[in-house]
């Protein structure tokens, strides 16, 4: 118990300096508890390597991530794997989910604040004449305003878009689009939103129904400790009615549960 207060009230950078042997030593403890210490420990960014892609790693990490955070993500893979993450990604994606992924990893989002009105009402047409209102989908539009218009803006447009479309762009990209490339527009314009939710929306997902989604629960979790934690509580609450703390508590068990009720925080 006492090595799990230590390690789950480290920040990041403390956690990096603790011993990979220190660890070892408690290598009989389940392999999802090995996981979530390592990842405590090293941060390692290891989601497109080997046979198969988790999308789902990729899109919540791009698209939820400042200008700042995703330069340092590049840095890091580079440094530890030796290799250009967005080389990675591209020979592991395809079409134009690879295209979203790579416009986000350049890192090109405006960050102001600045809201231009005559533009959120332009974008908020080009996106419906390339959706709704048009035969087919012109993807193209929907990346050049999603993945490039600051949070400000893109709130703009949304409502704009509401106004000409009568719905909700989360129901027309719905509506529009499939799979990988859904997701990962979806994942953008929630986060633009209310990035919490967000989070608070895969927990939930991650642990709902039969068997938990551990490496979403622990990626988020450990990701997220030392950031907008209470943010993503006070979320899932209004969300779920339930807290976060009751559903970890409730889908997990051992040590494992102990460490991740200590990255939650208490019940409130």
């Amino acid at each position: 118990a006492t090595i799990i207060e230590i390690l789950a009230h480290r920040t990041i950078a403390q956690s990096g300096t603790t011993p990979i042997l220190f660890v070892s030593l408690y290598i009989y403890i389940y392999i999802v508890f090995l996981i979530l210490f390592l990842s405590l420990i090293t941060k390692s960014l290891t989601f497109v390597q080997g046979a198969g892609t988790e999308e789902a790693c990729l899109i919540d990490i791009l698209a939820s991530r400042s200008k700042a955070e995703i330069k340092e993500i590049i840095a890091t893979y580079k440094k530890e794997h030796g290799k250009s993450l967005e080389d990675d990604v591209c020979g592991d994606t395809s079409g134009m989910f690879q295209r979203v992924l790579v416009s986000l990893l350049t890192a090109g989002r405006d960050e102001s604040t600045k809201v231009d009105e005559a533009q959120a009402v332009q974008d908020a047409k080009d996106i419906y004449e390339a959706g709704e209102a048009h035969w087919g989908t012109d993807e193209v539009k929907f990346l050049t305003v999603l993945c490039v218009r600051n949070r400000n803006h893109l709130l703009r447009v949304f409502q704009e878009y509401q106004k000409i479309s009568g719905r909700d762009i989360e129901d027309s990209i719905k509506r529009e689009m499939s799979g990988c490339l859904e997701d990962a527009f979806l994942a953008i314009v929630k986060c633009m939103k209310n990035k919490p939710a967000f989070f608070a929306e895969r927990l939930y997902k991650s642990m709902k129904g039969l068997g938990t989604t551990d490496s979403v629960l622990i990626r988020i979790m450990v990701a997220r400790a030392e950031i907008d934690m209470l943010d993503i509580k006070a979320e899932f609450l209004k969300m779920y009615g339930k807290t976060l703390h009751s559903f970890i508590k409730g889908d997990t068990s051992g040590d494992y549960r102990k460490i991740l009720l200590e990255l939650c925080g208490g019940e409130k």
